[in-house]
């Protein structure tokens, strides 16, 4: 099932593909093919038992609503994208039914800040960010001689220069006005300052938006700001910013344009404009796919010029690993970088980078962002490229992280997976159990369909489940404490033959009817054994893999 905007969607979210066994891609026959198997095996009309009655009502009703939904392309449409929980926000009755997915999702996302504008108008948004600077010249720079008659001589002096810190929060005025505050402080080498700024925003349309900035400060003075957005084509966007900065030195004013433009899907062009203190032109190249990111920028100015090139490659795993690397040569000098950046939990990210520059020298940068806050360690320990400061900041940081991760952050995500499982398992108890009661009904309402099927099969030699397993099974002797935690999914599977065949689809096997979730946010697999054509046949299939039956690689052969 196609993943939601909100993580909320995952749970109660009913998977109908699952229930009617029928791929994603299931055609409007192959729908009233399974919508009619199962009508016919739960209709409540063909129990005479109370009880039964109303469980066979309860699971027709739940087919009904399934074959309703993905029978309709356009709620099938929502549905695809946002889940069962998708269909339930209100105003798509008046959304037009003829709408690609992409138009779907963006209406959806209409619908949704609509509902939230209310909640949205009582939150901030704060952003912050803390920059401490180290000067470790002394461990690499240092003369001996100096200290020998110093006490304490013999040991480097490391310390903080300088440091920054900035914070801002934003809150919704209007439906299209947003204030912003933000604040920051300096020091560096026993001076400093700060300023405050006062931004407030507003939206004029949905092509763009305009801005006005008000600031004040002990380092440059106050500060009037207006700044413009506008898109001028579905490809091309332009922002054009000027302010008045009032400083000791009188009126400074300074102005710029920058304008983009989309040269493919992945491709972005931008040419920049500046007037005033740093007056400079600047294009640049920028290119960002599923697996890379690609960066070439030109800057030609009066006091700053420089050619740039970067390079971000993007590891498809789990931790969101990247390596990226960066040269940068211009009036100041060359400076070379390389470094890396993973996600260490699920709102923190840990990256390092090594900067050598001419003159600039070796500096190890070390950066944390943790949800919305970053926090910032530059590390300066040379003035000079020195092979040994070189050597110490690539490989230090590497192995610092290595012990930190295998000794501290293994063992904390470990224990916290497992404790957000364990509360998953507690408030789905109630859902688990219900699941459980309508499988067991299903159960029931089956035996006399799946007699009539095994009398067929077994009247042509066709396929007999014999046995079925659905859950955890736990194989390894070291796990011997772990119990398996399984489901018997006989009948239900027999249910599903037809023509001495079963198919089961991609979907997970959970949503299927007698099926339920027997060990809730663990890995499952399904485990048959059958027989056709008089020989015994054993298959393992992991939970969302697609099955087909009979197969002869399942076959077991006999022992001669």
């Amino acid at each position: 099932m196609a993943a939601s905007l909100d993580d909320d969607f995952e749970s109660d979210n009913q998977d109908y593909y699952s229930l009617l066994n029928v791929r994603k891609e299931a055609t409007l026959e192959e729908l009233k093919a399974s919508y009619r198997r199962l009508c016919m095996l739960y209709h409540p009309d063909k129990h005479r038992d109370p009880e039964l009655k109303s469980q066979a009502e309860q699971l027709f009703n739940q087919v009904h609503q399934a074959y309703e939904v993905l029978s309709d392309a356009h709620s099938r449409s929502i549905y695809d994208i946002f889940g069962k929980k998708g269909l339930e926000v209100e105003g798509w009755e008046v959304v037009e039914r003829k709408r690609t997915p992409a138009e779907i999702r963006e209406e959806y996302e209409r619908l949704q800040r609509e509902r939230e504008e209310r909640r949205l108008q009582q939150r901030t948004n704060p952003k912050g960010t803390i920059s401490v600077g180290v000067d470790a010249t002394d461990l690499f720079d240092r003369y001996d001689e100096d200290f020998e008659e110093i006490p304490g001589g013999g040991f480097p002096h490391i310390e903080i220069n300088k440091m920054h810190i900035s914070q801002s929060i934003e809150a919704p005025l209007t439906n299209s006005d947003t204030a912003v505050l933000s604040g920051s402080l300096s020091t560096h080498n026993g001076n400093g300052g700060g300023n405050i700024n006062m931004t407030v925003r507003r939206v004029t349309s949905a092509k763009g938006w305009g801005e006005v900035e008000l600031g004040a400060g002990d380092i440059l003075g106050p500060l009037i700001g207006l700044k413009v957005f506008r898109n001028l084509t579905p490809r091309c966007f332009l922002t054009a910013q000027c302010g008045l900065q009032f400083s000791p030195r009188g009126l400074r004013p300074s102005c710029s344009l920058m304008t983009a433009r989309h040269l493919d899907q992945n491709t972005m062009g931008y040419l920049q404009w500046r007037w005033g203190p740093n007056s400079a032109m600047t294009t640049s190249l920028v290119r960002d796919t599923k697996s890379s990111h690609f960066t070439l920028a030109l800057q030609l100015g009066v006091a700053h010029s420089y050619l740039m090139m970067s390079y971000q490659y993007k590891f498809q795993d789990e931790d969101q690993t990247k390596v990226k690397g960066s040269v940068k040569t211009g009036w100041f000098g060359t400076v070379v970088e390389y470094g890396a950046e993973r996600k260490i939990s699920r709102h923190s990210v840990l990256s390092a980078t090594v900067s050598i520059g001419v003159p600039q020298g070796v500096t190890l940068k070390i950066k944390l962002a943790r949800a919305s806050q970053t926090y910032l360690f530059p590390v300066h320990l040379t003035d000079q490229l020195l092979p040994s400061a070189v050597f110490y900041a690539t490989v230090g940081p590497l192995l610092v992280y290595l012990a930190i991760h295998r000794l501290i952050i293994i063992p904390y995500t470990q224990a916290q997976k497992e404790q957000e499982l364990e509360l998953h398992r507690k408030s789905s108890s109630a859902d688990i159990a219900k699941k459980k009661h309508e499988a067991e009904s299903a159960v029931l309402l089956m035996q006399e369909s799946v007699r009539r099927i095994i009398e067929g099969e077994e009247s042509k030699m066709g396929l007999i489940i014999l046995n079925a397993w659905y859950g955890k099974f736990v194989s390894d002797t070291s796990l011997k404490q772990e119990k398996a935690k399984v489901i018997d999914v006989t009948v239900p599977l027999q249910c599903l033959v037809k023509d001495s065949k079963l198919i089961l689809t991609e979907a997970s096997k959970a949503g299927l009817p007698g099926f339920y979730d027997p060990c809730v946010g663990e890995e499952k697999s399904l485990k048959l054994l059958y027989q056709f054509r008089g020989a015994m046949h054993q298959v393992i299939s992991a939970d969302t893999e697609s099955l087909r039956l009979p197969k002869q690689s399942h076959r077991i052969e006999s022992e001669s």
